[in-house]
């Protein structure tokens, strides 16, 4: 199962440089932060790919940080954007978002190790090995559930509205299955978390596979205009 984050990883970069091209054209808040959420699920993957390789703590860190902690939050920032009509409301959350980061980046990065970093397995899942290796205070398992509490909220819980929204108007069929496909992609990783305390850690590597391809091709398919509907702009 040690492929899959390499798999995941080409993924998401591709994914986040897609959001970041269409940020580029259309400069939408919610695009810039999708990119920012990405790049954290990216190097969350990445360092999967280096620990099956070998050890590394500053790997571990990141790959606790990036992909346990901001992934989620920053994907739910950028829908928090698209959907907030007050801007001084999204701008305020993103300000909060930034330094509860910054705050999360300073325990993450500081705090020591375990012996039991001197048994490493790269052999076995780095969600089966974490929590014997890395020291985590409980300010730090906090944060990590408040985090994942808002990313879920903001993300999950805005596509849903989004497709709803769409479902009831009966208009844009395609960004109506684009949202659930999203919202569809980012539950998947949150549910490899029951899996990993049941003991099927390598669950995680497949869910976040498929989360990414199910948000990426969701991602697609909300964004693409419909041949009915881009027709007239190409006659005029």
């Amino acid at each position: 199962m040690h492929y899959l984050p390499f798999l995941s990883t080409l993924v998401i970069f591709a994914f986040a440089t897609a959001v970041f091209t269409r940020f580029l054209k259309r400069r939408g808040p919610h695009l810039l932060f999708w990119t920012i959420g990405l790049l954290f699920f990216g190097i969350g993957t990445l360092s999967e790919v280096i620990l099956a390789f070998t050890f590394s703590s500053l790997m571990l860190k990141l790959w606790y940080l990036s992909g346990a902690m901001l992934t989620a939050a920053w994907l739910g920032q950028g829908t928090l954007h698209l959907l907030v009509r007050k801007r001084s409301v999204a701008w305020t959350l993103t300000s909060v978002l930034t330094a509860v980061s910054l705050l999360a980046a300073i325990l993450v990065l500081l705090a020591p190790l375990t012996p039991a970093a001197a048994s490493y397995n790269v052999t076995m899942a780095i969600s089966s090995q974490y929590k014997d290796i890395l020291t985590r205070g409980g300010l730090t398992i906090a944060l990590t559930i408040l985090l994942n509490i808002y990313g879920t909220l903001t993300l999950v819980g805005g596509a849903i509205y989004s497709a709803v929204i769409f479902w009831r108007k009966r208009v844009m069929l395609n960004r109506m299955i684009g949202n659930v496909l999203i919202a569809a992609g980012a539950l998947a990783p949150a549910m490899a978390g029951s899996f990993v305390k049941m003991g099927l850690v390598d669950a995680l590597y497949l869910s976040e596979l498929i989360g990414v391809v199910l948000m990426y091709v969701g991602f697609i398919q909300a964004t693409t205009v419909p041949a009915r509907e881009s027709a007239p702009a190409a006659a005029g």
